[in-house]
């Protein structure tokens, strides 16, 4: 089944009397625009079967997993209070001397 030039006419020219000579550009590119959206679509599925394999073959050894490290959150708490202890008297200090300056 091959085209030859006489059908291939045939077919331009129907397609130009279906459309007309104005909307022939519109369309083309509305059907390039698809066709890029569906090429890029099956490579993204392509590509997330290929990531899902990846991901079920390979599982990690027991030992890889580490166990959190114990956390003291009370000393954590005590450094954080002392910080902003620390924070607050030096905005005292600065406010204090800021309000001097301005009354000389």
């Amino acid at each position: 089944m091959n085209l030859g030039p006489m059908e291939i006419g045939l077919i331009i020219l129907a397609v130009l009397l279906l459309f007309g000579y104005k909307k022939l550009p519109d369309a083309s590119r509305s059907l390039g625009r698809s066709l890029r959206i569906f090429k890029g679509e099956m490579k993204g599925m392509k590509d997330d079967d290929v990531r899902g394999k990846d991901a079920a073959t390979v599982t990690p050894a027991p030992t890889q997993i580490a166990a959190p490290a114990p956390v003291d959150l009370e000393a954590e708490a005590r450094a954080a209070e002392a910080r902003a202890a620390e924070a607050r008297a030096r905005a005292e200090q600065a406010r204090s001397s800021a309000g001097a300056d301005g009354a000389r």
